[in-house]
């Protein structure tokens, strides 16, 4: 007969220790290099994607299409009255997260931003409903890297930046759960006010 059921500990939003175990003589499961690295590539392809894709909005390096084409494009989507600053903090804000995700500083806040203009992008490519390619060899501006890196950001919501990392020992890096349902309320709520409020 199996013994009684040990209940998961979530954790808290300060941070403090949890309770002794009731099963001592289970030895705790190990953190592994091999995650810290998974996680560390992750980081870096993610974020160093993001950052170059606000670089190329900021600066209009690397083929980018710089500040002006970009709230040019913000209007065309809707975004009239605001185009221009919303092109100013979408450049900022992919520029300085992405570069804080390859740091692995901030983790789950600079994710939870970024999954947050992913939810905008594919929302506004789809609503009104329209032909848009899921895969990229479909044809342009297809949804596929949107869901990839949308998909990405949101898994270092909840998994964190791992041990190599400016976050480790961390309060949401012990107690990542609350910290991650946090960021990721607050970056849905931005994505909501984006295209509710500001898309006019």
């Amino acid at each position: 007969m199996s013994g009684p059921t040990q209940h998961y500990d979530w954790g808290n939003i300060s941070g403090d220790a949890p309770p002794e175990s009731t099963r001592p003589e289970r030895l705790p499961v190990p953190a592994h290099v091999s995650s810290d690295i998974g996680l560390l590539v992750l980081r870096l392809v993610v974020g160093a994607s993001f950052a170059a894709a606000g670089a190329r909005k900021l600066f209009g390096v690397a083929g980018g299409i710089g500040l002006d084409a970009s709230a040019a494009a913000l209007a065309a989507a809707g975004f009239v009255a605001f185009a221009g600053p919303l092109a100013w903090v979408l450049a900022v804000g992919q520029l300085v997260s992405g570069v804080l995700l390859v740091l692995g500083l901030l983790t789950p806040f600079a994710a939870a931003g970024l999954l947050a203009t992913k939810i905008v992008a594919v929302t506004v490519a789809l609503v009104p409903v329209t032909s848009v390619p899921l895969f990229a060899s479909d044809g342009a501006n297809s949804l596929e890297l949107d869901l990839l890196l949308g998909a990405g950001a949101a898994a270092l919501v909840f998994a964190g930046a791992g041990r190599i990392a400016l976050d480790a020992g961390r309060t949401y890096q012990r107690r990542p759960l609350p910290w991650a349902v946090l960021s990721l309320v607050v970056g849905v709520a931005v994505a909501l006010l984006v295209l509710f409020v500001l898309r006019r």
